[in-house]
C-alpha cells in the first residue's frame, strides 16, 4: 500500500451531540434495548440539519454513527461481555476500546422537534458527538438467525425483581435513579455471577450481591432465572455519619434506610 494512503487522517465533524442520563459506561449496557433510558440527539444549528431530518419522521428506526469520546486507547484483544472468558480479536466484537473510536446503535426514533431527535433504547452516553444518522431497512439490515459464534455459547436469564425490591426501585427512580433498574437487567441477565466481567461477590450458598455506584443489589440464580431479593444501601453507618460526600448522595441515603419496602 501507498504509505501516503496509508498514513491519511480523515477529520470528521460532529452534526450534533447526544443527551442523557447515561452518564456512566456501564449505565450505556452492551447494546440497544428496551431497558435503556430515553435521550435526544442535538443536532447543531446553522447547518441546514433541519431540512436533512425530513422525512426521518417515516422512520421508526434510525441507526447512529457517533464516537466513543470517553475513551483515549484501543485495545487489539478484549473480552466479551458474554458468551466466553478468553479475550477475543476487538474486530469480532462490539467493544468500544476500536483503532477509530467509532460506535453504531440501532435506536427506536420517538419525536422530531425542529433539531432535537427524541430516541429510545439507546446505549450510548451522554455528550457522545454524533457523526451521522441513517434509517434502519429491515431487508438489508436484518440478519435474525446469524450470530457470532461466541455469542451463541451465552445462555440467557430472566430477569425478575421482587416486591420489595420493585418498590425500591421505583422510589429510587422517583428520586433521580434513573438507570438502576436497567443496570440491572443488563448485568444480570447473561453470565449474572461472573466476578471477571462485573462487580458481583458471592453472599451465601446462592446469594449475590452487585454494585451500582454507592448501591447494592442482592440476587439469587435458578436454573434459568435471576431475582432480585433487595436493593441496598452501599454506605456503612459510619460511612453516613461522615461528612465527606464524593458522589452527593449520602442524604438520599439516608432518606432510603428511613423506607419500608
Amino acid at each position: 500500500m501507498d504509505e501516503t494512503v496509508a498514513n491519511t487522517k480523515i477529520e470528521l465533524t460532529p452534526i450534533g451531540y447526544f443527551k442523557s442520563s447515561q452518564v456512566h459506561p456501564y449505565e450505556a449496557g452492551r447494546q440497544p434495548d428496551s431497558h435503556h433510558a430515553t435521550g435526544v440527539i442535538e443536532l447543531l444549528p446553522g447547518q441546514n440539519f433541519e431540512q436533512a431530518t425530513t422525512g426521518l419522521e417515516g422512520c421508526k428506526k434510525i441507526w447512529v454513527i457517533f464516537a466513543f469520546h470517553r475513551n483515549d486507547h484501543w485495545n487489539p484483544m478484549v473480552l466479551p461481555p458474554r458468551g466466553r472468558n478468553t479475550k477475543i480479536g476487538v474486530f469480532a466484537t462490539r467493544s468500544p476500546y476500536r483503532p477509530n473510536p467509532v460506535g453504531m446503535s440501532c435506536v427506536d426514533v420517538v419525536s422530531i422537534e425542529k433539531l432535537n431527535i427524541t430516541v429510545a433504547g439507546a446505549d450510548i452516553l451522554d455528550g457522545s458527538p454524533i457523526l451521522d444518522i441513517k434509517p434502519y431497512v429491515a431487508y438489508a439490515d436484518s440478519f435474525p438467525e446469524v450470530e457470532p459464534d461466541w455469542l451463541n455459547e451465552a445462555e440467557k436469564y430472566s430477569v425478575e425483581f421482587s416486591v420489595a425490591a420493585e418498590k425500591a426501585l421505583v422510589y429510587l427512580q422517583a428520586m433521580g435513579v434513573e438507570n438502576l433498574r436497567g443496570f440491572l437487567q443488563h448485568q444480570l441477565e447473561f453470565e449474572p455471577t461472573n466476578g471477571k466481567k462485573k462487580r458481583v461477590k458471592d453472599l451465601s450458598e446462592n446469594e449475590f450481591i452487585i454494585a451500582y455506584r454507592t448501591w447494592r443489589a442482592v440476587f439469587t440464580v435458578t436454573e434459568n432465572s435471576v431475582t432480585v431479593l433487595r436493593i441496598e444501601s452501599g454506605y456503612s453507618t459510619k460511612d453516613l455519619k461522615n461528612s465527606d460526600d464524593t458522589y452527593q448522595d449520602k442524604e438520599l441515603h439516608r432518606d432510603f434506610l428511613k423506607q419500608t419496602f
